[in-house]
């Protein structure tokens, strides 16, 4: 989300990568990171950020461009209930979205915050705990940015998905109800989502496509164009992220000799 990959370095992965569909394999991560759920820039960081979901340790890993973990960081005393997403801010601070919920029955969830990534001594955990808006049901999320200090969290549904906020702020907070909406076509459920530094476009990822959307106005994310970009390619992915206002990164999970890969694709 942040502009830390100077335009040679895209360059360098682009030439370096192979097509697949419409996404280009920019390199396979290292084997070992299986069930990778959200991907993150940080400002002054040269790597990229990445966490694995629920049944894994809690750990953040800095990636390379080759895909080989320069850097984990394990964060004492907290448990990876079910880590799906990343976001972060212009301070350098990255967010943990501990909000995924296959089970429907999860009434409590969290938002970790996690600043001075680069320094052990000066690194703080942070907790946004947050509840869902009264008489809304228990749902799956798998999906949230950062925007003028509001968490907008997105739920993973085939068909009618809300969005909630919660406030970036540590402390036990009740979710304010957004908006209700429908994709259209089969398997629209959202994995990721991400919004540019610009502030002017949306990505929702999910496993063969992305919806971009723009023109909108404050909250009415749903309110202006909404364009479904085909992938042309199916597999688990489960993050995304903008490494500048037209170029994505996307991840997927491995599966046995499939996936595990960090892809770019190009917005227009």
């Amino acid at each position: 989300m942040k502009y830390l990959l100077s335009s040679i370095t895209i360059l360098s992965f682009a030439i370096s990568s192979c097509q697949t569909g419409k996404i280009k394999v920019i390199s396979d991560m290292d084997h070992d990171l299986k069930e990778v759920s959200g991907i993150e820039t940080i400002t002054n960081s040269s790597l990229l950020w990445v966490i694995e979901d629920a049944g894994n340790t809690a750990k953040i890993l800095g990636v390379n461009n080759k895909g080989s973990v320069d850097k984990s960081i394990t964060l004492e005393s907290i448990k990876n209930n079910d880590w799906e997403d990343l976001a972060s801010d212009n301070r350098g601070n990255l967010y943990i979205g501990d909000f995924g919920n296959n089970s429907r029955k999860r009434k409590n969830f969290t938002i970790l915050k996690i600043t001075s990534i680069d320094s052990a001594k000066n690194r703080e955990v942070l907790k946004v705990n947050f509840t869902l808006p009264k008489g809304l049901k228990s749902k799956d999320f798998e999906a949230f940015f950062l925007l003028k200090n509001n968490f907008y969290i997105f739920s993973k549904e085939k068909k009618k998905a809300v969005v909630i906020k919660v406030p970036n702020r540590a402390g036990n907070h009740e979710a304010v109800f957004v908006s209700k909406f429908s994709l259209k076509g089969k398997e629209t459920e959202v994995t990721s989502a991400d919004i540019s530094e610009n502030g002017k476009t949306i990505v929702l990822l999910n496993h063969d496509r992305i919806w971009k959307l723009t023109n909108f106005e404050d909250e009415s994310f749903f309110g202006g164009t909404i364009e479904e970009l085909k992938l042309g390619h199916k597999s688990q992915k489960e993050g995304v992220c903008f490494i500048n206002d037209s170029v994505l990164y996307i991840t997927d999970e491995r599966k046995k000799s499939e996936g595990g890969n960090i892809y770019s694709f190009e917005l227009d």
